[in-house]
């Protein structure tokens, strides 16, 4: 599993670090987690408003922190 977490670093952008780690912690799985920081490749994947989380390569959340629950969900989700 695939994740990233797009930003510039901002506190808003660790927060979604913290919730993702925490919600890989809590279902036990492993991931390749990334952080991109570089707004030309942020563009990339159509997201404009930081913080952005992308799972397998399919954007989940974008301009906003998702609560712990809906990354556990999206993680279900892709597979683990």
């Amino acid at each position: 599993m695939e994740i990233i977490i797009l930003g510039k670093g901002c506190p808003r952008c660790h927060e979604v670090e913290k919730r993702t780690m925490n919600a890989l912690a809590e279902l036990c799985v492993a991931a390749d987690v990334q952080k991109i920081t570089d707004i030309k490749k942020i563009s990339e994947y159509g997201i404009f408003s930081t913080p952005g989380l992308v799972v397998n390569g399919k954007v989940k959340a974008s301009g906003r922190i998702p609560s712990l629950e809906e990354i556990k969900g999206w993680i279900h989700e892709e597979g683990a």
